[in-house]
């Protein structure tokens, strides 16, 4: 037995779940994107619910909310977290501990993130509470509108706060591994600190951002708790809306429901491969 027929057996069990669940998922939610339903009496496929997506306003709003979040979230991680790894690199008094407490979020869900950026930022939580106590404000209710904001700055906040640490974690893994001999030959050269980071050391852990901030994009584009538990009513973002559509007391709306979810993992999907392709292409060149 070859050693490629061993790893194909190896990997059966958990190659069969992943077929069975996600693809078998997908297969089904295409042929009810298709309005065929037997279930409730459609039988007769079309793209009757594609036209009415692609027809909805609300759906583009969305888009482009969800897009704003995932990229943003993404930009704003991904810059930080480089910014934490340099220090971390470091050697000081007390660095342990400050490795720890950096990556100890890693283990909290999104769903406790969520509920304390609820009781920290809305106009009803502690900061609003204490700004009125302080007399910055005249009560909580003048507080800034952080939650449940049509610009989703506390969905933003908590993805931030999330997963600084993941990316965090990826980018020093990588600067560990590199060491400091190709920062330590330029500056002997005679480049300066940035010189140093700009044309030696971010692209040598460029690849190691890029494969985690694409991670960060795809799952923030498609989550739907921290949207439905921190986000306007309108415009939703689009895992909400189509989870709405979902619920409907109306079964003739699961159809259009199952066409926006696929939509969804189909922009995903594009987004991310012409993301990798310019990204590349910026480290070919």
């Amino acid at each position: 037995m070859s050693d490629r027929t061993k790893i194909l057996l190896l990997l059966a069990p958990a190659l069969s779940i992943i077929i069975l669940l996600f693809f078998g998922g997908l297969f089904v939610g295409l042929l009810r994107s298709f309005n065929y339903m037997p279930i409730i009496g459609l039988t007769e496929p079309n793209l009757n619910a594609y036209f009415s997506v692609f027809q909805s306003k609300e759906f583009y709003y969305s888009f482009i909310l969800s897009f704003h979040i995932a990229f943003t979230s993404t930009i704003i991680s991904a810059t930080l977290a480089i910014g934490a790894a340099l220090l971390l690199r470091r050697n000081f008094i007390g660095k342990s501990i400050i490795n720890f407490l950096f990556q100890i979020n890693l283990t909290v869900p999104h769903l406790v993130g969520a509920i304390g950026i609820l009781y920290l930022f809305s106009q009803s939580g502690s900061f609003a509470r204490l700004a009125a106590e302080w007399g910055m404000i005249t009560r909580p209710a003048e507080f800034p509108e952080l939650v449940f904001d049509p610009y989703a700055i506390g969905i933003i906040l908590q993805y931030v706060w999330k997963e600084i640490p993941f990316i965090g974690v990826i980018v020093l893994a990588n600067m560990q591994s590199l060491g400091e001999d190709y920062e330590s030959v330029a500056r002997s050269l005679g480049a300066n600190k940035w010189q140093t980071f700009r044309y030696v050391l971010l692209p040598l852990i460029f690849p190691g951002v890029l494969s985690a901030s694409v991670i960060v994009f795809a799952f923030t584009f498609g989550a739907y708790e921290i949207p439905a538990m921190l986000g306007a009513n309108y415009p939703a973002a689009l895992p909400v809306l189509a989870y709405r559509k979902y619920t409907d007391v109306d079964l003739a709306a699961r159809p259009e429901a199952m066409a926006m979810a696929i939509v969804i993992a189909l922009l995903s999907a594009v987004m991310i491969f012409f993301y990798l392709r310019y990204t590349r292409k910026r480290i070919r060149g």
